[in-house]
């Protein structure tokens, strides 16, 4: 029954783990380097107030830290507010996904670069 299991990890699923894990750790870098340019967190009403040059500044921004943003919101929800546990494995579902699809697009820029 289990003969026909594969015995190892494979190449495309090391590869997803590890655009997770730098999209996680890029979208706090974003989030913090913010944080530490302008003496406050980055939220998504970045898109509804200022001037609108201000507003498209912020999309990369928010793009890139957006996982970062939806944890952050989710579990101070959840501390603050008394928000169940379902909305917290749905918001961190979507980091997650966020996340990898973000990752991906920095490993693939990385690989570029190096590749250079």
């Amino acid at each position: 029954m289990f003969a026909s299991w594969p015995l190892a990890i494979t190449p495309q699923a090391i590869e997803s783990v590890f655009a997770l894990a730098w999209g996680f750790a890029f979208a706090g870098l974003c989030a913090s380097g913010y944080r530490l340019f302008a003496q406050h967190l980055p939220s998504f009403r970045q898109l509804e107030v200022g001037p609108v040059a201000a507003r498209f500044a912020a999309i990369p921004l928010l793009m890139f830290s957006a996982p970062y943003i939806i944890m952050r919101n989710t579990l101070r929800g959840r501390r603050l507010e008394k928000r169940g546990a379902d909305l917290v494995m749905v918001a961190t579902v979507i980091a997650g996904i966020w996340s990898l699809m973000s990752g991906t697009v920095v490993v693939l820029a990385l690989q570029a670069l190096l590749n250079v």
